[in-house]
This record gives C-alpha cells, structure tokens and sequence, in this order.
C-alpha cells in the first residue's frame, strides 16, 4: 500500500497534502512511483524546515576568536549609536582588530530585516540604490604590542549609495574568499523621523524602590513629512522599547489608549522595568600601575594578564550613584601617542565570590563588551576551589563599565535584582523604536528613533 511518512512536527497543511496523496496514488501507481515520489515530499518537507529555521532573530555577535574590539558608530562620533536618517549625508563607520600579523581582505554585506529583526526576504534593489556589498581594504598594523593585531576600517553607504528604505539593517564581515563565512555582524538603523513621539522615562507607579516606567506618545498632529502616509491606528504600529543596549528584556510595548490625535502606550506591566544598579567599571588604560578597580598586573609568556578586585553582591546594598559607560567602553591607553594602534590586548580576570553556586541558573558579564548577550561567551564559571563565580575575557586597552546579570535556566530575560539590586535612580537610557507596516506597505518602516533617561 502506498503511504508516504509524516513527522509530528510538521504542520497541518502537510497533513492535509499527504493524507489526500495517500488515498490518490493507492488507486494508480506502482512501487518505483511511491518511492520516488517519498524521496519528493522528503525533500520538500526539509526544504521548508530549514527554511523556517533561518528566519533567526540577528543579533550583533562575533563569531570567531581572532575577530576583537569591533566598534559601529555615526561616523565622528564613536559614542553615537549606528543610526541614520534615510536622507541626510551621515555615513556610519565601522572598525575591528583581527589578532594576526598577516592583512586580509574582508568583505560586507548589508540586508534588511523586519521589525522583530528576521530577514524579511527584500531583494537589494528594493531598498538600496547602489551596491549591497563591499570590501574592508583600509587597514594599518599594531606597532610595539606584545600581541600583533591588523586594524581595520571603513565607512558605509559606499560612495555613490543610498539607502532607499527605512527600517532595521545587518551588516555581515565575512573573508573576501569565502562569502560565506561569517566572522561577525553588526545591526543598525536607518529612520524616517517622519512622527513626533514622546518618551519618558520615572520612577514606576508599582515597585515604588525599585523600578522604572516609560511612557510612548505619538502625535499625530505633528507629522514631519507630509508625505510620509502614517495611518495612526495602533494595528499598523509597533513600538519597542530598549533600557541601555540590552536584548534580553527589551519590551514590546501594548497599545494602551487615544489622547485626543495621539497614540499612547503607557499604565501596563510592560512599560515597567527594573531599575538595575549603576554599572561597574574598571581601567585597564595603564598597566605600569593599577587602575580603577584593577589588582594585579602581570606578564608571562608573552601575554599580559589583568585580575581585577574581586566584585561583591550589591543587592542588598544601599544605592550609590556614580558616572559610568552605561555598558559601554572606550579605548584608551595612557602612556602611547596612537591608542588604536598601540593598545596592548590583555586577558582580564572577573570574579565574584559567594558562599555556594546558584542552582537555578547562571551569572552573565553583561555590557558592550560581551555584546550585551548572555552566551557561552558572557557566562561565568563557578569555581569550587575559590568559591566564586570565574571568567577570563580578551580585551583592549581602555575603559569599560558591565553589569553581573542572573538569568534563571529557561528563561529568556535575565534578572539585575539577585547580584546588582534594583533602585528606581538608576541613570538607565531608554531608547524606542516605532515601526510601521501600513496596509500597502511591503516592509517594516521605522519611522522615529527617541530616547530617554
């Protein structure tokens, strides 16, 4: 009897499609046919499943060893998030170190994204008039380091092109002889400006202590472009909403009412973030003394090796505001005339000492400098010899401020309450990403950028 398998897993409409081929082909074909024929459906069901699968989230992520310090800004502002207007002459500029003697060719590509950053499938022509890839030649080497590293650089849009659309964007580096392999990748943002919107950022109306609330208004009143065709009704709309550079607990924020012409997404759970502590940081910008909450200093082996003072449970602490990064870092090193150049690459040493693991889950260094991911990369070993929590990280000279997240197994958002506590005066930066897919548009459009502190 001719009967072609079916996995679980697959979908009713592959059900639907089998079952009807089961009672067709039972009546009119021979072995031979049923065989090839499972060989087809086979190969169109993993055809569809992988396919599926590729439709991953993009995350800003570097995935080799010898890939470093990779930085994405506005061009002549290192400290301005990747971000452009879709009409203006601002280019971004990106730079990253490759751990070798040796210079290579590398090349990028951009592709657009939809508002939860999958691919959206968009040909290039659709949203760049120009070219999608280009190659990374500009490159200069280290000069007196114990580690030699080749530093590369350049901007984008290439000359002669522009962006067409707005929306989210991926930069992928892969080596010029093999395009398909990634060794890093890089989001960022081209906006329309095309509404005006409002956010504020407070002390929260529940968990008075501990958390923060922010607010999103878009009026409607005052749209930039009287071209720009925003039908305000809160289904064509999505409004996200970020705390410093963290992926983990970003927020899609629910529609909450009208205020007169205006859209308002306020008063839900949603808009409440716990406030976190103010981020460690430490300097590693001088290694002939000890910096900010640096130790030790050492040199073996040809490399140099940092143990920073070993950080403290600070959740039942009382709240200390300081200046810090926000998560962020910035090269530096105090004795050399060329800090890009001539920053030596050191292995710094984290800890943090409790009497006993957690159990339920795992501590995470968290900030620019692991990405602002909680990966096997951010993730902290527990050490039974010493009693504490462990991790070694390869990093440049300079400054960097981080915080120690406890994610519980399972779960997606990671906790700031069990290792840093939370205080409703943290100076966390909120930024807010609108969207808007009309009923005639093919894409995601992001049409205003706003943060708030």
């Amino acid at each position: 009897m001719f009967h072609v398998k079916h996995s679980p897993q697959n979908n009713d409409r592959y059900t639907i499609l089998i079952n009807s081929i089961n009672r067709f082909f039972n009546k009119v074909i021979n072995i031979e046919t049923v065989t090839c024929l499972n060989k087809i459906l086979s190969f169109l069901l993993l055809t569809t499943t992988l396919a599926s699968a590729s439709a991953q989230v993009q995350k800003d992520s570097i995935c080799t060893e010898f890939i470093r310090t990779v930085q994405f800004s506005l061009a002549g502002s290192e400290t301005q998030p990747p971000v452009l207007p879709l009409e203006g002459p601002q280019r971004l500029q990106l730079s990253f170190d490759e751990l070798t003697d040796e210079s290579h060719s590398f090349r990028y590509r951009i592709s657009h994204c939809n508002a939860n950053w999958e691919p959206d499938g968009l040909e290039p022509y659709q949203y760049l008039d120009g070219f999608e890839e280009g190659y990374i030649n500009d490159f200069e080497s280290s000069f007196t380091t114990l580690m030699p590293y080749m530093h590369y650089s350049c901007q984008l849009p290439a000359t002669y092109t522009r962006f067409l659309i707005s929306g989210n964007y991926l930069l992928t580096v892969t080596p010029d002889e093999r395009p398909d392999s990634v060794l890093f990748t890089r989001r960022f943002w081209v906006t329309e400006q095309a509404i005006d919107a409002t956010v504020t950022a407070g002390r929260a109306s529940e968990g008075l202590m501990q958390n923060q609330e922010v607010s999103v208004t878009l009026d409607w009143n005052n749209q930039r472009s009287p071209r720009s065709g925003v039908i305000f009704q809160p289904q064509y709309i999505k409004v996200f909403v970020q705390q410093n550079g963290r992926l983990d607990n970003m927020r899609l924020m629910p529609f909450s009412n009208y205020s007169g012409s205006s859209l308002c997404y306020q008063w839900r759970q949603e808009n409440i973030f716990p406030g976190g502590n103010t981020f460690r940081y430490f300097d590693i910008s001088n290694l002939r003394a000890t910096m900010y909450n640096v130790q030790r200093v050492e040199t073996y082996g040809g490399e140099i090796f940092v143990g920073l003072r070993p950080d403290e449970d600070r959740s039942r602490k009382n709240y200390s505001p300081t200046e810090s990064l926000n998560g962020g870092y910035k090269i530096n090193a105090r004795d050399r005339n060329n800090p890009t150049l001539e920053s030596e690459y050191v292995w710094v040493n984290f800890s943090l000492p409790l009497e006993r693991p957690y159990l339920g889950g795992g501590v995470y260094i968290v900030g620019a400098l692991t990405d602002w991911l909680l990966n096997e990369e951010s993730r902290m070993e527990w050490n039974p010899e010493y009693k504490a929590y462990t991790k070694r990280l390869e990093l440049k000279q300079g400054y960097y401020a981080y915080q120690l997240i406890y994610r519980p197994f399972g779960d997606r958002e990671g906790l700031t309450s069990t290792i840093e506590g939370d205080h409703y005066g943290t100076p966390n930066t909120y930024t807010a990403y609108i969207y808007y897919r009309g009923p005639n548009d093919f894409y995601d459009r992001l049409i205003m950028l706003r943060q708030a502190k």
